[in-house]
């Protein structure tokens, strides 16, 4: 039979056939995950935590054993100077990149040297929440700009370690107001200072009575109950708590 002669059947609608080696059924929403996941990758996660408390209760420590590098600020070495006390808080920020198994983080340690050292603490929160509140300020301009940056410097504030002095009885008054006023900007986690100088029973205790205190003066803690977005997610928020 000749080529001219062969019989012709039309498919106008195209079934069965194939589109660059693929199904027209096949959209690819199966590889986002992975198209983000190497977005996320190569851009890297920033992570900015800022440490409040008074002197000695161990916040350089506790930086420094959570990512098992010395990140928070250096001290001097002098033996023969004293450390001088700041008059106002000074808000010093140390930024460093970590790299653990292929994934990339800079993390931005924000101390606060002299919150709560002096006798009169009165209103000494409020150069933190300026500071926090600056950031957001700062981002916010950035995004609103009609030429923004392709990525914006992110100096937001994600969290706040607050270090509560183990007493064993009560939370302070500024405790109190410092985590009544703060909570409502920033992510915070109080934390017991130097637990360790307390026995098991006095720190299940004074667990307990902050606990209540939160609860009583109306302060949200990390995480919020507005992150339970469904049950696994209110599941592990649990364990948190």
């Amino acid at each position: 039979m000749s080529e001219s002669a062969k019989p012709h059947h039309p498919n106008p609608q195209g079934k069965g056939e194939k589109s660059h080696g693929g199904d027209f059924s096949y959209v690819g929403i199966d590889a986002i995950l992975e198209q983000m996941r190497r977005k996320a990758m190569k851009k890297g996660f920033e992570l900015n935590l800022m440490v409040v408390g008074q002197s000695g209760l161990g916040k350089s420590t506790l930086m420094n054993t959570l990512f098992k590098s010395k990140v928070s600020r250096n001290k001097s070495v002098q033996s023969n100077t004293e450390e001088r006390i700041p008059k106002t808080i000074e808000i010093k920020s140390i930024s460093h990149d970590i790299e653990e198994k292929g994934v990339r983080m800079k993390l931005t340690v924000i101390d606060t040297p002299g919150f709560g050292d002096q006798i009169n603490n009165e209103n000494c929160w409020q150069p933190i929440m300026k500071f926090i509140n600056d950031q957001y300020e700062a981002y916010l301009q950035e995004e609103i700009n009609i030429n923004r940056k392709k990525r914006i410097p992110d100096s937001r504030v994600h969290c706040c370690i607050y270090f509560i002095p183990p007493t064993g009885h009560c939370l302070r008054p500024l405790d109190v107001e410092f985590m009544r006023r703060l909570s409502k900007v920033v992510n915070i986690v109080p934390v017991i200072a130097k637990a360790d100088t307390l026995t098991l029973e006095e720190r299940d205790s004074f667990k307990q009575t902050i606990r209540e205190e939160l609860r009583a003066n109306g302060i949200d803690v990390y995480p919020q109950k507005e992150f339970d977005e469904d049950a696994e997610d209110r599941m592990i928020n649990d364990k948190i708590r």
